[in-house]
């Protein structure tokens, strides 16, 4: 037993920081019934020696509340989640201030050219800046996948087989160039979100219905085929959910670590595969170091994104990639511009409004501007068409 300046001096820090953690329930030292002080056990120590370290990290007092109860239960996966969640915050914070630290060099390398200084360049530069950690803040999972992950593997498999069983849902055809190629489009679809039941299976339903994960195992074959990974190399999957392609490249000898915002989602993947590194993390401020993997995938999550966060996400599997490390994509997406104008038109001519709800929520991007700007960066691209928007895009650094 101890009173609280010896409490104090033990941890290293102040009487009036235990006093806090006492007032915010934190603690609850027993008290002495002469006097009414209080008097610390060593396991009052080891909880505040917790509460520090947790403080140290930059943790809420809010999640640290949650993160006590979890060790008090002995709940050592939540947490595992708590400690991940405020590493990738920690992340997202170091990611935003290298990026504000590359903003603030090329305005000074700019302002060291020769001749006057053309102040709109620095205004650009800032402009830009704020945009893209505007994009990288404004993120937000508006679909709730936690609560979808105990039927996620399911749906994936019904709408797959339904589709299968329906071959006329969309077109099929394919290409493996290392260009984008036009495709032929006009199908009408129904699009269907776990927040919108399938619809039942009649004829003229089944015709009109657009599914989500229609040719979803031929796609995820695809991608393990195409990366190809040699034995022991290292991959993130990036939108896990319950690690569907992730599994397939670890069964290719892959080291493969998982991520995802949903932690639902994440204990599905535990369980499914024991072996695989499994953390909370997204597209915009992935939770490693530089140069971390040899190769980058995800499957249908890139569409979640904006414009301006695809072009973060692009970014930030550079960053964690070797100067070998290719990127695999599979995803809904566009052709080209033309292809979107005519899908949008057919939408709205049909008059189909969950089609429509699809092209609002979402964002598919445009598969020859996503080659571009990977042949820009130097891969080399190609890509093959599973159907009408899905396709998967293998992009392979030249240096």
């Amino acid at each position: 037993m101890m009173n609280i300046k010896e409490a104090a001096s033990r941890l290293g820090i102040s009487a009036r920081a235990i006093r806090f953690y006492e007032e915010k329930g934190l603690i609850l030292p027993a008290k002495q019934s002469s006097n009414g002080y209080r008097t610390y056990t060593e396991n009052d120590i080891w909880r505040l020696q917790t509460i520090a370290a947790l403080r140290e990290i930059g943790m809420s007092l809010q999640d640290i509340t949650h993160a006590l109860g979890e060790i008090d239960q002995g709940n050592q996966q939540r947490l595992d989640e708590y400690l991940e969640l405020q590493q990738a915050v920690m992340y997202a914070q170091w990611i935003e201030l290298k990026r504000m630290m590359d903003t603030t060099q090329r305005m000074i390398d700019l302002n060291r050219q020769d001749g006057p200084l053309d102040v709109s360049h620095l205004h650009d530069l800032a402009d830009s800046a704020r945009r893209l950690r505007e994009a990288r803040q404004n993120w937000h999972d508006r679909w709730n996948y936690d609560t979808q992950a105990a039927i996620h593997d399911q749906r994936v498999q019904a709408e797959s087989r339904v589709s299968t069983e329906h071959p006329n849902l969309e077109d099929n055809h394919h290409s493996d160039n290392a260009s984008p190629v036009s495709h032929e489009h006009g199908v009408t679809h129904s699009y269907q979100d776990a927040d919108h039941p399938t619809p039942s299976d009649s004829n003229d339903t089944v015709q009109s219905s657009f599914y989500l994960y229609h040719n979803y195992d031929e796609a995820l074959e695809q991608t393990a085929h195409w990366i190809s990974p040699a034995l022991g190399e290292k991959g993130l999957d990036i939108g896990t959910g319950t690690g569907n392609l992730a599994g397939k490249l670890l069964q290719h000898g892959a080291d493969m670590t998982a991520i995802d915002q949903s932690r639902e989602m994440l204990r599905r993947c535990r369980t499914k595969y024991p072996e695989m590194h499994v953390k909370l993390g997204n597209f915009l401020a992935l939770p490693f170091a530089d140069h971390s993997f040899d190769f980058v995938v995800s499957s249908f999550a890139f569409h979640h994104l904006s414009p301006d966060q695809q072009l973060l996400a692009l970014q930030e599997m550079q960053r964690v990639l070797t100067s070998r490390g290719r990127i695999g994509l599979t995803d809904l997406m566009f052709v080209d511009a033309t292809h979107r104008d005519s899908y949008i038109r057919q939408a709205e001519t049909t008059g189909h409004e969950e089609q429509l709800r699809a092209l609002r929520e979402r964002h598919f991007p445009l598969l020859g501007e996503l080659c571009s700007w990977l042949e820009q960066q130097g891969y080399v691209t190609k890509d093959v068409r599973h159907n009408e928007l899905l396709h998967t895009l293998l992009a392979v650094p030249l240096r």
